[in-house]
């Protein structure tokens, strides 16, 4: 009989735990500007530790399954964040103390860089978080709805969030995290990406919680290591802005919710766009 070897912490998980240590404390620490410096290798370092983490549970991981992957999720992650920030210059629910100290260029250059963290850290902690037994419990529930139609009432709803967010910014704001899913996820139907809504005509609600779950763990820290941070990101919204946890008011936080399905939905129309017709597996939440 042969004994399986469990996986050992790899290597990349140490550096990881090196750069959240160093970053954090620099960043916390240190006086004047120093976030735009830190917030990319402590990210880097998060990134790398969840990854090690889930290697050690399940014997993979996304960095395990490629590297170059990998590294791809860091270039689309950029400039899926920056659609964000567009949608905010007309909501301006959040801005950035600091952001006079830097030109156009050097905010561009070091947000872009920042950014490129979002989605690896939110999918590696969402394969984290389908490792443990308890979520292999969760059901998926099933629809009667006629695909085509659904997939289409969903289209619709979302351009009209996308209309009422843009014509109404002040009332209809949380339809930023909201709009954004509602028109892709169709588009990935359409075209045949992965889709997490309509596949089998049910809502895999194992990747769903998942991907709710791990965009939230990674909304504390961004949270709670923004709190000290300078440059650091502050927040405007009308109706909600009481009962702060760090600078977020905790109806806030529910955002985080929606938003993790939009990275899901941009990754793999993306990905899908770049290489048609591949099998679009890599992202392991379920």
């Amino acid at each position: 009989m042969i004994i399986p070897i469990e996986p050992k912490f790899p290597r990349r998980g140490w550096l990881g735990l090196l750069l959240v240590l160093t970053g954090w404390l620099c960043n916390w620490l240190l006086p004047g500007l120093r976030t735009h410096i830190f917030f990319f290798p402590m990210w880097l370092g998060y990134c790398l530790t969840i990854d090690a983490l889930v290697y050690k549970r399940t014997g993979t991981s996304l960095f395990a399954r490629g590297a170059a992957k990998y590294i791809g999720l860091f270039v689309i992650s950029a400039p899926a964040w920056w659609l964000f920030e567009l949608i905010n210059l007309r909501t301006q629910n959040w801005l950035y103390e600091g952001r006079q100290f830097f030109t156009n260029w050097q905010y561009a250059v070091f947000a872009t860089l920042s950014f490129s963290t979002v989605i690896p850290a939110v999918f590696g902690t969402a394969e984290l978080v389908s490792s443990f037994r308890w979520i292999n419990k969760v059901k998926k529930a099933t629809t009667d709805l006629p695909r085509r139609a659904f997939v289409f009432i969903y289209f619709v709803c979302g351009w009209i969030m996308l209309a009422l967010l843009i014509i109404w910014p002040r009332y209809f704001f949380p339809f930023v995290w909201l709009s954004v899913w509602f028109i892709l996820e169709p588009v990935n139907v359409w075209l045949g990406n992965r889709s997490l809504l309509f596949k089998n005509h049910g809502l895999h609600w194992r990747s769903v919680l998942a991907l709710w779950l791990g965009c939230l763990i990674c909304g504390f820290f961004w949270e709670m290591w923004n709190f000290y941070s300078f440059p650091k990101w502050i927040y405007q919204v009308p109706f909600v802005g009481f009962w702060h946890v760090f600078e977020m008011p905790v109806l806030g936080y529910l955002g985080y919710l929606p938003f993790s399905l939009e990275l899901f939905a941009l990754y793999h129309l993306i990905t899908g766009l770049i290489s048609p017709g591949l099998k679009q597996d890599y992202v392991q939440v379920e």
